[in-house]
């Protein structure tokens, strides 16, 4: 039952790699390959059996929220910047303080309800704080995301991106597909929402064909 865990978060670090951060498909192997390598070292050193020494937790910087608040950014208006207390969050979650991250992020959507993209950074603080699990919390602030922007290509991206670390890629697919469908005229992020979507019809392919 050990191996279970360890497979779970390899296959979710290749997801965020090869789509969150998008790893050129010409380093998945490698990637791949060292995902491995990791896995027969933890088969040949693990020893899960042995009690743990629990330590108390220092903050430090967070490579996952730092990546999820540069892909946030590039989806919004650059000129526009965040509101101050997204400001404020952002900086919690580059440390992996997600909690505190989702408890900034609370308050300002209680104050602007309408802040598409505070409900977007809720939403992925949510995650993160769950170790990328997809909780209801989190589904409701994306919800309210494309509710505040609707066509806005922000909250099924991160919603998908979601789903797919949970191991529901044709979720992802439906709504990737739907945001793609539905986008403006000359969207300047359409091209690049394309490239997602065909890269996760290439990887429900593999899935497919195993």
């Amino acid at each position: 039952m050990t191996w279970l865990p360890a497979l779970a978060l390899a296959l979710a670090l290749f997801l965020v790699a090869a789509f969150a951060l998008r790893l050129p498909r010409a380093g998945w192997a490698a990637f791949g390959s060292a995902l491995l390598f990791g896995l027969a070292g933890y088969a040949f050193q693990a020893r899960p059996d042995i009690a743990s020494a629990p330590r108390a937790a220092v903050p430090r910087p967070s490579e996952a929220g730092e990546a999820m608040i540069e892909a946030r950014r590039t989806m919004f208006d650059a000129l526009v910047p965040p509101s101050n207390f997204v400001i404020v969050a952002d900086g919690f979650a580059r440390r992996g303080q997600y909690a505190d991250a989702a408890k900034i992020l609370r308050g300002e959507v209680r104050k602007d309800p309408g802040n598409a993209e505070a409900w977007v950074a809720l939403g992925n603080a949510l995650v993160e704080h769950a170790q990328g699990n997809l909780t209801p919390a989190a589904t409701y602030a994306y919800d309210r995301a494309a509710r505040a922007a609707p066509g806005h290509p922000a909250a099924p991206y991160f919603h998908g991106l979601a789903l797919l670390r949970a191991g529901e890629p044709d979720e992802t697919r439906r709504l990737w597909a739907q945001a793609v469908e539905n986008a403006p005229e000359g969207a300047e992020w359409l091209p690049a929402m394309q490239q997602r979507l065909e890269r996760l019809d290439a990887l429900i392919a593999a899935l497919s064909a195993r």
